[in-house]
């Protein structure tokens, strides 16, 4: 496998030197009878060639215009490629666990096995069918939360695509509401009572869990800050939003992704990363900065 990743990476790297219009002249021709995937499904298959090498999948990002946020690693193909050169025996292990889209956005929860355990939120970005930006936040995978849930597990169906903006602008609210601005007086509107399954690692169902951990986060004198709501993608009763803020007082990324039922937040993923500081990125694109 690790032949196969570094094969990839010098593919990947000589890609990012062709041309997108001979790139596109080929893709055309070779693909004109072929159903075009989803970008749902283009997601999938972009992370899956992480581990497999699979080229027709690289072949969805645009060679010649691929922003990276992911700050750690450089931009464009090229510095995606050399992220996969650096693979360690055995190669990576990739298993996306749910994968939505919204417009011209693909997003996915997937388990990693990428310099060790991980779980991480992706989004892509597609124009005319390719990817040309991308977002991410990994964490490391954890034990079980103290109501016995993993940070995968838990509900899978899509369902309520009719309501895909209604949910939005539930989650949306809600995190202006409580979390930016602290209206905790409104909290009891967002929920159905206690019943709230929560995938935190560190926190237990309910409201009456979520108190809890912030209980013991005060006394060791740990904060937990939003300050602005950067994005809110969403399918049906699913909802991923993308928040800044700081945690412990370090500047954190929190991707939040909940499922909605009947108006109210019924379950709830997440995953914050320390925001690199400046002298160890290896772009210039910013954690954020959604098109508007």
């Amino acid at each position: 496998m690790k032949t196969t990743i570094t094969t990839l990476a010098l593919v990947m790297t000589l890609m990012s030197c062709k041309s997108e219009k001979d790139l596109n002249a080929k893709t055309i021709s070779k693909d004109t009878n072929k159903m075009e995937l989803s970008n749902k499904d283009k997601t999938v298959a972009v992370l899956k060639s992480i581990e497999t090498g699979d080229t027709v999948a690289v072949s969805y990002i645009n060679p010649g215009n691929y922003k990276q946020h992911n700050l750690v690693v450089a931009d464009g193909l090229a510095g995606f490629g050399a992220l996969l050169s650096h693979a360690p025996k055995g190669g990576f292990k990739v298993n996306t666990v749910r994968a939505f889209q919204d417009g011209a956005y693909g997003f996915a929860q997937t388990e990693y096995d990428f310099f060790g355990p991980k779980i991480g939120f992706d989004v892509f970005r597609f124009e005319n069918g390719q990817v040309v930006e991308h977002w991410d936040n990994l964490i490391e995978k954890a034990a079980l939360n103290p109501s016995g849930h993993s940070q995968t597990d838990g509900a899978m169906l899509v369902t309520d695509l009719n309501k895909t903006e209604a949910n939005k602008i539930v989650v949306s609210n809600f995190l202006n509401d409580i979390l930016v601005n602290g209206k905790m007086d409104k909290i009891a509107n967002y929920f159905d009572g206690d019943h709230y399954i929560q995938h935190n690692p560190n926190i237990g169902d309910g409201l009456s869990g979520l108190g809890q951990a912030l209980e013991a986060m005060a006394k060791q004198g740990i904060t937990m800050e939003f300050t602005k709501v950067h994005k809110v993608l969403g399918q049906g009763n699913f909802v991923l939003a993308i928040s800044e803020g700081k945690f412990a007082g370090q500047p954190t990324s929190y991707y939040d992704l909940f499922r909605v039922e009947n108006n109210k937040i019924a379950e709830h993923w997440d995953i914050m990363e320390t925001i690199a500081p400046e002298a160890d990125r290896k772009n210039t694109n910013g954690k954020f900065n959604f098109p508007k």
